[in-house]
């Protein structure tokens, strides 16, 4: 919000989301997300084929007999050029219009930016960021979600990653996106409450 000219800080209301690929809570779940009419994550190949016959996947074997789970990943986007902080990756969302709640702004850009459907249900508070940029202050809360309809595209024409816990910091982010990095990491490694 503009403070009407008095030389105040102008307040920029954005809204993020820390989209989760999560094997354990795909399998956990797929059955009832089935249910909901709600596709869960990622699920191609025999996970969907599990998901359809209500069949629960064991982690991956490995040669030798040990097996492996797979990691579970957040979706990062990267900022196209002529935008802002063009080049550096992100949390994917957007701005807050007015009129809308920070839950149906999210729903909205994740509509318009990834071409995937939310639903309001699926998405938990986690955490926010205040950063001060040139020209603005940034506030941002972020949700994790780890179900949703459709696999998730830069249909802006930006691109967009899968990282592991590992690999989060191995890209180049924002400066706002920066120091939400350990509780994106906790929800990776620990899980959140909630759907």
């Amino acid at each position: 919000m503009d403070d009407g000219g008095s030389g105040g800080v102008r307040l920029l209301v954005v809204v993020g989301v820390v989209l989760l690929d999560d094997p354990e809570w795909t399998q956990a779940t797929a059955g009832a997300a089935a249910n909901k009419g709600v596709a869960a994550p990622s699920a191609s190949g025999a996970e969907a084929v599990a998901a359809a016959s209500g069949t629960e996947l064991g982690p991956i074997s490995c040669s030798g007999g040990a097996s492996v789970a797979k990691p579970v990943r957040v979706l990062l986007a990267q900022r196209p050029e002529g935008k802002s902080n063009a080049g550096l990756w992100e949390f994917p969302g957007g701005k807050v219009d007015p009129g809308e709640t920070p839950e149906e702004a999210l729903i909205r850009e994740l509509r318009e930016e990834l071409g995937i459907t939310v639903d309001l249900a699926d998405l938990m508070p986690l955490t926010f960021a205040s950063h001060t940029y040139p020209t603005f202050h940034l506030l941002m809360p972020l949700y994790v979600c780890r179900r949703w309809l459709g696999e998730p595209v830069g249909a802006e024409g930006q691109a967009v990653a899968w990282a592991t816990p590992e690999e989060v910091s191995t890209y180049n982010l924002t400066p706002a996106d920066i120091p939400l990095v350990p509780a994106v990491l906790a929800a990776m490694r620990y899980g959140t409450p909630g759907p």
